[in-house]
């Protein structure tokens, strides 16, 4: 690993495994309300990269947990055929905000929503609790 200028820090290092050959690349800041529920269940034709700005972020993609990320910590998503099931605001009193960059395959939507027939057909790959 190369030795890093001052100030400097590493959030993430993904290598990616993809050609998106020219993809489309935006950058946004998402704010959600206390309590908020988030965006329905959706995905990404290409990869996403985020950084918890303030905040707690109820975070879940398909196959795994959902988990909690707090402010200064960084996430991402492969996009593709991965389902989003939920970017939730974990506190009931206090805003969180996020960055993210969304790499969009070429001639593809950013975000699509999933139908709920969908969810249905896949609940086998959404991460459940053992019994």
């Amino acid at each position: 690993m190369p030795r890093l200028p001052p100030g400097l820090q590493i959030l993430d290092h993904v290598q990616l495994g993809l050609d998106l050959d020219r993809p489309d690349v935006m950058t946004v800041t998402i704010e959600l309300e206390p309590g908020t529920v988030g965006s329905p269940p959706h995905r990404h034709s290409g990869p996403v990269f985020g950084y918890l700005i303030e905040g707690e972020l109820i975070f879940e993609l398909d196959g795994e947990p959902a988990r909690v990320i707090r402010a200064g910590e960084a996430f991402w998503e492969p996009g593709g055929d991965v389902i989003h099931y939920r970017a939730a605001n974990n506190l009931a009193d206090g805003y969180t905000k996020f960055l993210a960059v969304m790499m969009c395959a070429p001639g593809k939507e950013m975000l699509t929503y999933v139908s709920e027939e969908e969810l249905a057909e896949r609940a086998h790959l959404r991460y459940r609790e053992a019994a």
